[in-house]
């Protein structure tokens, strides 16, 4: 039996970030736990390349032009989606992951899906720094992780 796992090295690794600012009281927590578990890891800050867009919904189409210039090891696609009182939530957030989804299935390079999907901003900021962890965070560890796998495969 042979095991193939990643390791947490980012040293020498280029990393693009794609943030939504919609719901910024909670993608940018997002944004700075991810910068802040990549450069612990080793990824140099001048190596990070962060690319902003207005919500959720545009995430994958940044994420798939980012992906095209073939400069990134890996994609982390950070937002934050909140429940409402309409479905616009369920549109915003099914499209937004079944678009990040099928770009992770075909694209070279690893892309880390980090959108939260909360009922409510407590549940949100709970997961972006407060008492669930910064998922941005965790989302730079996969996203190391998955790109020193892909280089086992």
């Amino acid at each position: 039996m042979v095991n193939h796992e990643g390791s947490l090295d980012g040293n020498g690794l280029k990393i693009a970030i794609i943030v939504s600012r919609f719901n910024s009281i909670v993608t940018d927590r997002l944004l700075s736990g991810a910068i802040d578990g990549l450069v612990r890891r080793g990824v140099s800050d001048k190596e990070i390349d962060i690319y902003r867009c207005p919500g959720a919904f545009e995430i994958p189409s940044v994420a798939k032009r980012v992906i095209d210039t073939k400069k990134h090891d890996a994609v982390i696609c950070l937002g934050a989606v909140v429940r409402g009182e309409t479905p616009h939530f369920d549109y915003v957030a099914g499209e937004s992951a079944k678009g990040i989804g099928q770009l992770s299935l075909a694209a070279q390079v690893p892309v880390i899906y980090s959108v939260l999907t909360t009922d409510s901003m407590e549940q949100a900021a709970d997961r972006a720094g407060g008492k669930s962890g910064n998922k941005g965070f965790d989302a730079a560890a996969d996203a190391i992780e998955m790109v020193n796998l892909f280089k086992h495969i």
